[in-house]
């Protein structure tokens, strides 16, 4: 069952970085060409005066998407340890802070996966859609929605395959 778990953790952590990757590309790539298009405008004194049309917009959903696709591929390795605040900690506590963390994790997808999805229902009953661009707003919100369900998951299985909380429980029978 673990190595299941361990593979499909892999899998979904793969497929999380293509999509931070991609969305961060695409990021990238709309800044790049309005902030050129931009300057050929201020070189030809505006006599080319040509832009993205909602850039804004574009940017603030992909970095959406980019920050909860990184999120959710690096769960397992997101935590910052403090050396000066743990050095003194034996191993097997550090294991159960670490379990904590994860179970945060866990939980701030849950809500975020929740909340993204009600917003998605009302979007799509309502027919909202983004300011400038008139994209339906559903979509986008079901999207990140996805990507914080895959947080969740990632951070349940990581603490699932840590055995944490198994080993505590051993430990005081044992």
């Amino acid at each position: 069952m673990q190595q299941g778990l361990t593979r499909l953790s892999h899998w979904l952590g793969s497929l999380c970085r293509i999509i931070a990757g991609i969305a961060l590309l695409a990021l990238l790539s709309v800044t790049i060409l309005d902030v050129g298009l931009r300057y050929l405008s201020d070189l030809t004194g505006g006599a080319i005066s040509l832009s993205v049309s909602g850039s804004v917009e574009l940017v603030s959903y992909l970095l959406l998407f980019s920050l909860l696709a990184a999120m959710a591929a690096s769960v397992e390795k997101s935590q910052v340890v403090v050396e000066v605040l743990t050095h003194r900690i034996n191993d097997a506590l550090k294991a159960r802070l670490h379990g904590f963390y994860l179970l945060g994790f866990m939980v701030l997808g849950i809500i975020l996966c929740v909340g993204l999805v009600n917003s998605a229902l009302g979007a799509i009953s309502h027919g909202e859609v983004t300011q400038d661009l008139r994209i339906s707003m559903g979509p986008i919100y079901l999207f990140a929605a996805f990507l914080s369900a895959l947080l969740s998951l990632r951070s349940l299985m990581h603490v699932l395959l840590s055995g944490v909380f198994g080993q505590q429980e051993e430990s005081a029978n044992g």
